[in-house]
């Protein structure tokens, strides 16, 4: 069995050839041995922006935000993906949420 991340740059692979379904599929692979893999998510994100499939597309930046809650950039990427989908209100408190993770992070390595 392939590990995750050879899984994933196949994925990726398969998606710079032109084919956003086959990537798709090899990421949903992915996700049947680990739910929780946050780079697959992501990508799954972007990918199914890219096909106009929004409600998926938030669901899995979602997601990210849920396994990432400290990354700032999980929350950027919910807020172009709710943009995109038209949802404006959630796209803003993507973006508030990405600058109280800055916050945080920030504070973190100031008292460390």
């Amino acid at each position: 069995m392939a590990n995750l991340d050879e899984m994933y740059d196949a994925a990726i692979a398969i998606q710079q050839k032109g084919d956003l379904e086959g990537a798709i599929a090899k990421l949903h692979e992915i996700l049947e041995q680990d739910g929780n893999w946050p780079l697959a998510h992501a990508a799954l994100s972007v990918f199914y922006s890219k096909l106009g499939e929004h409600e998926k597309a938030v669901a899995h930046a979602q997601k990210v935000c849920e396994l990432e809650p400290d990354d700032p950039f999980s929350f950027i990427s919910l807020s172009l993906v709710c943009q995109k989908a038209g949802m404006i209100p959630e796209a803003e408190q993507a973006m508030w949420q990405a600058r109280q993770a800055q916050v945080a992070a920030l504070q973190r390595r100031s008292q460390g």
